[in-house]
């Protein structure tokens, strides 16, 4: 039997996600490669599609973080993590553990003890 147990952690910033895991996985990303585009390109999104992204982050917490600086036509622009952004992600990164560590738990064996292997073609099976 195949149990899989989904748990997506997101915090919320009024109407807005202010970190999940993609969010939480461009931020690496962006650290690793130094530029939203570069980021962008290696998880198989557009620049458009990671600024938007980026933009939200920098707009729900109490400082940007993200910083970028802009390029010249000889030099492109580029980004990095501000000293928040880096601890926001280190802080999210150690919430998924735990939440990770606590979901292999006796409840989760449990669980699964008591899980059918398919849904039953009706309720009266």
């Amino acid at each position: 039997m195949t149990f899989t147990l989904k748990i997506k952690i997101q915090l919320l910033c009024g109407p807005e996600i202010a970190m999940g895991p993609g969010k939480a996985d461009l931020l690496e990303a962006i650290g690793a490669h130094g530029s939203i585009s570069a980021a962008g390109r290696a998880m198989g999104m557009s620049y458009r599609r990671a600024w938007l992204l980026v933009d939200v982050m920098n707009r729900c917490w109490r400082e940007p973080l993200v910083e970028t600086s802009a390029g010249s036509s000889q030099h492109g622009g580029g980004a990095r993590l501000t000293p928040l952004g880096q601890t926001v992600l280190a802080h999210y990164r150690a919430l998924q553990a735990g939440v990770a560590a606590a979901a292999s738990g006796p409840d989760r064996a449990a669980l699964v003890d008591l899980l059918l292997d398919e849904p039953k073609a009706s309720q009266k099976d």
